[in-house]
């Protein structure tokens, strides 16, 4: 049984490694930036344009799963996790007033968003694995709080870039055949053509600062943040990655994709002064360990709470955790993590939360 389970560590090493870049870049950044900093594109592929950012190699990778404590301790008792991290059936039905904004905590960096009379999907993924196959790779170890076919009618689909975890073809194909044309998709440059081979038609492509507008009262914009891209062996950062801002006529939403902190520009400061402050934001606060890893492509619940401020939010939950087992903290640490930092910063807590699967909270 040894032998077996080694095996299946090698193979999934292997997968794994296959889809990570497959060299380091290190800083190719200009000397200046303007006020709003766009992408650099060069030889078919984009990089953040400041300083001191650069993609985790393959190497780097084998270095973390080979040889990092894996603390993340996620229990194999299902009784366990419906204590710790307990799913809720969502109530779609219950009346929201005009001025109000609720959010729903479908798993990961999945939330519904309903503002304005306006129903958005941020990031869906209902599938069991955020992996290129569903025979194989990450298995979610807390369900979808509902299917597609129990959501409510969706509006808009927002997506912040094309890895597995936040761009499954399943779910876009399912949503896609519910709902068809009339769902609006927002996606980052590159990724529309991928979005047409799956039959979704009314797509729109965005690069940062770039506005759509959805009605005369509702304008959603792609923001910068600090990630990268890749579904394919050889398609490093062949599309770009984003946040995105959706400003309407009585509320502003602000939802952070996936990102790192960005420490030698103030990007998310930049997206506070243009477009908020935020009536609400979804920021991640998962994967995050080990720092040496990670802290360019994911934020830990300190620097969560820093773009919360950046943004000037007035409220915010915290995504990108709970759901697939992606890196080594301890399964509920960003949680509890959150809190801390929080407090340190003399934030009431009640101002950045998390939710139970399927929770929903209104924002008056």
């Amino acid at each position: 049984m040894t032998g077996i389970w080694e095996v299946m560590r090698i193979s999934f090493l292997v997968v794994f490694l296959s889809l990570l870049p497959i060299y380091k870049m290190d800083d190719i950044a200009g000397d200046e930036l303007p006020e709003l900093p766009v992408p650099l594109f060069r030889h078919g592929r984009y990089h953040c344009p400041w300083t001191g950012w650069f993609k985790p190699s393959m190497f780097d990778a084998a270095k973390w799963m080979l040889c990092d404590e894996d603390r993340s301790n996620v229990p194999s008792n299902q009784l366990e996790l419906d204590q710790t991290l307990p799913v809720v059936k969502p109530n779609f039905t219950e009346d929201l007033q005009p001025d109000d904004i609720r959010i729903t905590w479908i798993g990961h960096a999945t939330t519904l968003v309903e503002m304005e009379n306006v129903k958005i999907l941020t990031d869906p993924i209902f599938s069991d694995r955020c992996s290129p196959s569903q025979l194989f790779g990450t298995k979610r170890y807390r369900p979808p709080p509902c299917s597609i076919e129990e959501l409510p009618k969706i509006d808009i689909v927002v997506i912040s870039h094309n890895h597995y975890d936040h761009l499954d073809l399943n779910s876009v194909q399912g949503l896609n055949s519910r709902f068809g044309k009339g769902i609006t998709w927002l996606v980052p440059k590159g990724v529309k053509q991928w979005m047409r081979s799956c039959g979704v038609e009314n797509v729109y492509e965005l690069s940062w600062w770039e506005e759509h507008e959805y009605s005369k009262d509702l304008r959603i914009i792609s923001t910068p943040c600090q990630h990268w891209c890749k579904r394919t062996l050889f398609d490093d950062n062949q599309a770009l990655w984003c946040s995105w801002s959706i400003v309407g006529a009585t509320k502003r939403f602000f939802f952070a994709g996936d990102t790192g902190y960005p420490l030698q520009y103030p990007v998310f400061e930049k997206i506070g002064e243009k477009y908020g402050p935020f009536h609400l934001s979804a920021i991640p606060i998962g994967a995050y360990d080990p720092r040496w890893m990670m802290q360019e492509q994911h934020v830990d619940p300190e620097q969560a709470v820093k773009i919360h401020k950046d943004v000037k939010s007035r409220n915010s939950i915290g995504i990108h955790w709970g759901t697939f087992k992606l890196t080594n903290e301890f399964y509920l640490e960003p949680r509890e993590k959150l809190k801390q930092a929080l407090q340190a910063e003399g934030i009431p807590e009640d101002r950045f939360i998390t939710l139970k699967h399927g929770e929903s909270k209104i924002f008056h």
